[in-house]
Formats: C-alpha cells, sequence, structure tokens
C-alpha cells in the first residue's frame, strides 16, 4: 500500500502544482503572455507562435492540474504534461535558459514516475 500512497501524494503534488501555474497565471493572462513572448525576443522562434503558446499555456497548466488532483484521466494528463515539459525544454533551449531546463528535466522525472508507476494510481476517479 505504501507504493499506492507515495503515488497518490506525487499525483497531487504535481497537479497543485500545474494548477497553481495555471490559476496565478490565468489571472493575469494578457500580462504573463506578454512577459514570456519579450523574453523570447532573441529566440528564433516566430514570436506570433511565441504568443499563441504563452496564451494558451496557463489553460493547459490548469486543466493538467485539475485532471490529476482528482485523479481523472491520470494517464492522459501525465501524457499531457511531460509533452507539455518537452515543448518548454524546447522553447527553454532557443533562449539559452540552462536554469530553466534543469528545473524541467526535475518535471520530467517526476513525469516519468507518474507514466511508469500508473498501476500504482488506485487512491483516484480513474479507479471508482
Amino acid at each position: 500500500m505504501n507504493k499506492k500512497t507515495a503515488y497518490f501524494f506525487l499525483r497531487l503534488s504535481m497537479g497543485i502544482n500545474f494548477f497553481g501555474h495555471g490559476l496565478v497565471r490565468l489571472t493575469k493572462l494578457n500580462d504573463f503572455a506578454d512577459g514570456m513572448t519579450k523574453s523570447f525576443e532573441k529566440s528564433w522562434l516566430p514570436q506570433l507562435s511565441v504568443q499563441m503558446f504563452s496564451t494558451a499555456l496557463p489553460f493547459l497548466e490548469f486543466i493538467i492540474g485539475v485532471l490529476l488532483i482528482i485523479g481523472f484521466k491520470t494517464k492522459i494528463a501525465a501524457m499531457a504534461g511531460a509533452s507539455l515539459i518537452i515543448l518548454l525544454l524546447f522553447g527553454s533551449s532557443t533562449v539559452e535558459n540552462w536554469e530553466a531546463m534543469g528545473i524541467q528535466m526535475i518535471y520530467a522525472g517526476l513525469f516519468y514516475l507518474l507514466i511508469s508507476r500508473m498501476d500504482d494510481n488506485v487512491l483516484s476517479l480513474d479507479r471508482k
């Protein structure tokens, strides 16, 4: 039962993390998107793409967070979260933000655990 309890707390922690990121950014969506777009001005990525991604990111974080918190469609939410981290890693590499990439790699490892240990996801709506 320890693995299942540990999985629950990891899933809940990641859910709260993503939920919090999304919620705070949604309350200041334009400022967040403009700030992120500005931070990518020196990148070779098209500014329109960065602006669109920056606007969508808080919604994605919020939705992934809610799904992880309640344990509904956990596999899809964890894979979406891992995919989002891959996109963030790619973006961070274009502006040589190695510090952010280190943190994002920790998220990648945590999503690896959530995905690879899916059999431990018994304390969730998925199992009801």
